[in-house]
């Protein structure tokens, strides 16, 4: 029996009564929200394992905004089941087969083109959670148009490329994660140092499991909360400084 890996009761989370609302474009569906002014500014959320529809990510997405950016949560899944907090951790790595975090190019694409031609943003970046941040660093790496992004609890392993970064890039990880060990972090640490030719971050976060970056302010535990919203204002500092 394998251990549930997020170390966090999603069955245990308040509502949320979004801000946004859900846009088709091409064969994905999307959640969006938006400031009240024109910006020519936008960030793509990708969610994690839960997928597009899962309120914590919403939360994200309104929160963003509410910075003054178009901000957009296309569903990777493409209509597909996210994995259920009813579902047994002995089946995840099969899943994950099926939800490759590194196969996302198509739909960020399409979102890009969307944000371009649809919103008239001109600067784009992009935030994962979890899986969604084993994306972002994917992405990253692959796609151009992406000025920066910010990557929270996930990095590719198995790869010798993943180092070169083509924008400024965030990692932000929990000591207490128990889905990525501090030398993985090191070993980023001293690889990026080594091979990487844009602006880069690493900060791990005192105390704090898998998932700690998504929660809700209801949700959050008092002793975890200063570590939150400290990584939430990170988040934002970074997406100011190159978006």
């Amino acid at each position: 029996q394998m251990a549930d890996p997020f170390l966090y009761n999603t069955g245990e989370r308040s509502k949320y009564g979004c801000l946004g609302h859900e846009v088709q474009i091409e064969h994905i569906k999307a959640y969006v929200c938006g400031p009240s002014f024109f910006t020519d500014k936008a960030v793509i959320v990708v969610h994690d394992v839960f997928g597009w529809l899962f309120p914590d990510i919403r939360y994200i997405v309104d929160l963003i905004a509410g910075h003054g950016y178009i901000t957009i949560c296309p569903d990777f899944f493409k209509g597909t089941d996210p994995w259920k907090t009813t579902d047994h951790w002995a089946d995840f790595a099969d899943w994950m087969k099926h939800h490759d975090p590194m196969k996302v190019d198509k739909e960020a694409d399409v979102v890009l083109k969307y944000l371009k031609e649809q919103c008239g943003a001109k600067k784009i970046g992009v935030v994962g959670f979890s899986w969604g941040g084993m994306a972002v660093h994917h992405l990253m790496l692959k796609n151009p148009q992406l000025a920066a992004g910010v990557s929270h609890y996930g990095i590719i392993r198995d790869s010798e490329e993943r180092y070169n970064l083509l924008n400024p890039t965030f990692f932000i990880f929990g000591e207490k994660d128990h889905t990525i060990s501090l030398n993985q972090v090191t070993l980023l640490e001293e690889k990026l140092n080594q091979y990487c030719k844009v602006p880069y971050k690493i900060k791990v976060y005192p105390g704090q499991v898998h998932g700690f970056a998504q929660l809700k302010p209801e949700d959050m535990k008092p002793d975890d909360k200063p570590y939150i919203e400290e990584a939430r204002k990170d988040m934002m500092d970074w997406i100011k400084m190159f978006i």
